[in-house]
């Protein structure tokens, strides 16, 4: 095995383990939507995440283990490819607050949080904003 094969079956691994992360999070009231499930298929694509392993990850979710990102950086990348998705997929009003919400808990945010950093990211996501300025407003918030 050579050493880009370590690296990509380590990259899938983690797609696989972040996928299941947001389908634990849209789980976690028992049921998911049919928007929720349509966004979990194109989270999918996005992630290189098989059919095959979406269903298998859709059946037994809690087999992956929730490995948020340590890293502030890290989380706020995947929080605004995460955001930009919600946006574009119209889901509006309170359901997509409420879904950014539940992915800010899985990516590791503090629950006391989640609902400033939801609408900043949503606000974000709506001006179109690069990933930098995304991540450099995001860290200014704080401030």
């Amino acid at each position: 095995m050579s050493f880009s094969d370590l690296f990509d079956s380590g990259f899938k691994k983690r797609n696989e383990d972040h996928f299941a992360a947001i389908v634990r999070v849209a789980m976690s009231d028992g049921v998911i939507s049919d928007k929720e499930k349509a966004f979990l298929e194109r989270l999918a694509t996005r992630l290189d995440i098989s059919e095959l392993d979406f269903k298998e990850i859709l059946e037994d979710y809690n087999s992956h283990p929730i490995n948020a990102p340590h890293s502030y950086d890290h989380r706020l990348e995947r929080l605004y490819d995460l955001a930009r998705m919600v946006w574009a997929d119209d889901i509006e009003g309170p359901n997509q607050h409420w879904l950014l919400e539940k992915i800010c808990v899985g990516l590791g945010f503090h629950s006391q949080n989640v609902k400033y950093i939801a609408d900043k990211a949503l606000a974000l996501a709506h001006d179109k904003v690069d990933s930098d300025t995304f991540i450099a407003e995001m860290k200014n918030m704080n401030r």
